[in-house]
C-alpha cells in the first residue's frame, strides 16, 4: 500500500472523486498519486489482454496511468494536478465510440470507406 512521506509543511486538501467515490488529496499531488493512495493499482486494462496497468514511471514516459479525467479518454494521471472536483474513471477494455452516423478522413484514408469525392452531399472538384 501506498502513503504520503511525513511533511512539515501545511497544504490544503482538494477532494476529486475515483469511479464515483470520494478521495481526498494534497494540493499540487498528481492524478496518479491520488489513484495510488485511494488503493487503486492500476487505471486502465489492455484492449486486448485485460492486463491491468497502473502508474510506472510517474512522469509521462510510459503512458500505463492512463485514466479518463472529467468523461475525456486517455490522460496521463501522472502529468495531471489533481482539481477539486474533478472525476476521474478508470478506463477497461477497449473504447467506445457512439455511432453518429458521420464519417472522418481517417476512414476514408484507411480504406474503410470509398472515396466517393463527395463533401458533404456536394462533388467536390
Amino acid at each position: 500500500m501506498y502513503r504520503r512521506l511525513p511533511s512539515n509543511l501545511p497544504s490544503p486538501a482538494v477532494t476529486l472523486s475515483v469511479d464515483g467515490v470520494a478521495v481526498s488529496v494534497r494540493a499540487g499531488e498528481s492524478v496518479a498519486a491520488a489513484l495510488l493512495l485511494a488503493g487503486h493499482s492500476h487505471g486502465r486494462t489492455t484492449p486486448v489482454t485485460g492486463a491491468p496497468r497502473g502508474p510506472y514511471c510517474m512522469m509521462g514516459v510510459c503512458f500505463d496511468c492512463l485514466v479518463a479525467i472529467d468523461r475525456i479518454g486517455n490522460r496521463q494521471a501522472c502529468m495531471i494536478e489533481a482539481r477539486e472536483a474533478m472525476r476521474v474513471e478508470r478506463q477497461t477494455g477497449t473504447r467506445q465510440i457512439a455511432d453518429t452516423g458521420q464519417i472522418d478522413s481517417g476512414q476514408i484514408d484507411s480504406g474503410q470507406i470509398a472515396d466517393t469525392g463527395q463533401i458533404n452531399g456536394t462533388r467536390s472538384p
